[in-house]
């Protein structure tokens, strides 16, 4: 049997800005993690997903970012080993403050954006998130993309891994996610995408934008929940996952 966490980034709406569909993207996951405010996100959004979440028994993580809400945190940034460190802590403080509310722990933590992107080979940040991530909590669960040195940080200071993988993301030859700002970036293809992800799972490969098979390891696939057909996506993916005696369950 074949198994596989299913999550989504969400809490992504602001204020008077909405985006995604938090409600409707929870009944179909099995662990989401929650922006913490700085890429996106606010208190009022945090205190409702994470009470949904509770409610419906799933596994609620950190997505925190670089603090660049108007750039919905997609933009580097150059931080010292401290700055890192510390802009973590701090969001996932943030976070904790609503999890304990409803009785819940953060079950793990996934950097977002162009913080997601740069820890593919930055080692330097990697460990200072891993740092603050184990000064918190040991038994957080870092979420890491494939053939990042995250998860190899992660693992030397003793934290737990889960490899992420992605159903809408074309990959680079060395496995990192080929950049929003080139062609070919999003896979839009809906039958395209299902296969990948079945193959993924299954196979544990990948073809990459240049057509080279790749090994790939999937312990956690990403819909993100503030795609045009995000809701059509994740119900399209269990019924085709079932079919292929692929099960859906929590990452532990």
């Amino acid at each position: 049997m074949f198994c596989v966490d299913l999550n989504s980034d969400v809490g992504e709406s602001f204020g008077a800005y909405t985006l995604g569909d938090d409600e409707e993207i929870l009944k179909h996951v099995t662990a989401v993690q929650v922006a913490c405010g700085w890429h996106a996100g606010d208190p009022m959004v945090m205190d409702k997903v994470v009470r949904m979440a509770a409610e419906r028994g799933i596994a609620v993580g950190a997505h925190p970012s670089f603090p660049d809400l108007m750039g919905f945190g997609r933009r580097k940034m150059m931080l010292s080993f401290a700055e890192a460190k510390n802009y973590v802590k701090y969001q996932i403080g943030a976070l904790s403050a609503f999890t304990k509310t409803y009785g819940i722990p953060i079950h793990h933590m996934a950097p977002h954006g162009a913080m997601g992107n740069m820890v593919q080979d930055d080692v330097q940040l990697a460990r200072a998130i891993c740092e603050a991530v184990y000064e918190i909590d040991p038994e957080i669960i870092v979420y890491y993309c494939a053939g990042a040195v995250l998860g190899e940080e992660a693992e030397k200071i003793g934290l737990r891994t889960a490899c992420e993988i992605f159903a809408d993301r074309a990959y680079e030859d060395d496995l990192s996610l080929r950049s929003r700002k080139l062609p070919g970036a999003m896979i839009t293809d809906e039958e395209e995408s299902i296969k990948r992800c079945i193959r993924m799972v299954k196979e544990g490969k990948v073809t990459s934008y240049s057509g080279k098979d790749l090994d790939i390891k999937g312990d956690t696939l990403c819909v993100h929940g503030d795609g045009p057909k995000a809701i059509a996506f994740v119900k399209r993916i269990h019924e085709e996952f079932t079919k292929e005696g692929i099960a859906i369950q929590a990452f532990r």
